[in-house]
């Protein structure tokens, strides 16, 4: 049977733990020669070795403006100590921190690298992820402290900085612009918040993309409000002179923004699967199985003389049935059938017939905001939405089909010409 020599084996792993400490050291040592930036980055990097860099970094400025201990014949002189504190990373650790005094001016000099530990170490971001994930703000100290020692944590400090950092999220949302992307489609819809509702535009660009135009918070699926919104996006470069195709659910507000706003060239896909819901609600259980799969048999039809031929016969049936349910069939059916109209592939159209992909995002976005129990204000919503939104975007995936969207957008041009042709064709006959 071997024998194992477990003696050398510990020695040799305390030999390695040494080396590690030692070169922790050695790069602390070293990084006093560095630019304080560097020497910042490393000392809020090793907690444990932190507060002693920090002491011999104030050390060393207080011999830079003062000379070597009991030294003469400077103007600048040491002056005791006080109690004060630094950030290592997001904590805040007490420190006893050396004063100098300018004796012919009679007043105090500010240690400059002690200034500039008195702000995290770009933790900000860190601290807004993870109160946006969930963690509590009277439970992050218990969670997340390095140091015993460290204070300034508490829920009231948290809060102030979510909220800064929420606001700087909700700045850049409703401020950067839309002028780089060509937006081929915008899917709109709304969450409600307390007593108002957020909407929401997310646009679709030419490779595919899901980018969160805007958000804007309501009361009611308003065309007013929304239009003015829809003004604010145009402001910030949305282009939508190539032609755009919107995907809503059906809202007569959002749909009377839209005529108005962008007219002739805009294109609207009612969502097959409100529609489909909106017919079955008249229902009984027993019809609403039958009639399920015909709608959707007739939705899936290849062309548009098909589905449109399927749904007239199925409003028929529904007409001896339910006069209300047939009556809600027909309202807005085109708009319904536009990626029929358009000639899109299957794979293309399984992603712009339906609201899928925005409601998707609201369901990710609740995962966020759902967590809040009270909304205290308007500003508390829209940041909060706000910073959700801006961290999921990068993980938004590109719709199914995009590779065809080129052909979406060749379509578009041609009925935007089309469109602006016959306007001006009635001009000159008026005139």
């Amino acid at each position: 049977m071997p024998r194992f020599n477990l003696a050398k084996k510990r020695g040799k792993a305390k030999v390695k733990i040494s080396d590690k400490r030692r070169a922790a050291m050695n790069k602390v040592v070293a990084a006093h020669s560095e630019e304080f930036d560097v020497k910042l980055s490393v000392i809020q990097e090793l907690i444990p070795l932190g507060l002693k860099a920090v002491a011999e970094e104030l050390q060393n400025e207080v011999k830079q403006l003062a000379g070597a201990r009991y030294s003469r014949g400077t103007d600048i002189s040491r002056w005791g100590t006080q109690n004060g504190s630094v950030y290592l990373r997001e904590e805040k650790i007490p420190i006893k921190v050396p004063r100098v005094r300018d004796v012919s001016k009679k007043e105090e000099v500010q240690l400059k690298s002690y200034q500039r530990l008195q702000s995290p170490f770009k933790d900000d971001e860190n601290i807004l992820r993870r109160l946006l994930h969930g963690l509590s703000t009277h439970k992050y100290h218990e969670s997340s402290s390095l140091a015993a020692e460290s204070f300034g944590i508490s829920a009231s400090n948290l809060s102030k900085r979510f909220k800064r950092n929420s606001t700087q999220k909700l700045k850049e949302l409703q401020n950067r612009s839309l002028s780089k992307e060509d937006i081929v489609a915008i899917f709109v819809d709304g969450k409600r918040y307390a007593k108002d509702g957020i909407m929401v535009a997310l646009g679709v660009t030419l490779e595919g993309r899901k980018i969160v135009l805007g958000i804007e918070q309501v009361h009611g699926e308003n065309s007013n409000a929304i239009g003015q919104w829809f003004d604010r996006l145009i402001e910030r470069g949305l282009k939508f002179e190539k032609g755009i195709l919107f995907i809503i659910d059906g809202a007569k507000g959002i749909r009377k923004a839209v005529k108005q706003k962008f007219g002739h060239y805009s294109k609207v896909q009612r969502c097959r699967w409100h529609k489909r819901e909106n017919v079955l609600s008249y229902l009984n259980n027993t019809d609403k199985a039958i009639f399920r799969r015909r709608l959707q048999d007739a939705y899936n039809k290849t062309t548009h003389r098909e589905a449109m031929t399927a749904l007239e016969k199925v409003h028929q049936e529904l007409a001896e049935i339910n006069i209300s349910a047939a009556n809600s069939l027909l309202e807005g059916l085109d708009e319904t059938l536009t990626i029929h109209e358009l000639g899109l592939s299957v794979e293309l159209a399984r992603s712009l017939s339906t609201t899928n992909c925005i409601e998707g995002f609201m369901s990710q976005l609740g995962s966020y905001t759902d967590k809040v129990d009270r909304w205290q204000n308007s500003s508390q919503i829209q940041r909060w939405v706000a910073t959700a939104a801006m961290d999921i975007e990068p993980r938004l995936r590109r719709i199914k089909g995009y590779k065809i969207l080129k052909v979406l957008r060749f379509k578009l041009e041609k009925i935007v010409e089309s469109r602006i042709g016959k306007k001006n064709s009635k001009t000159l006959v008026s005139t």
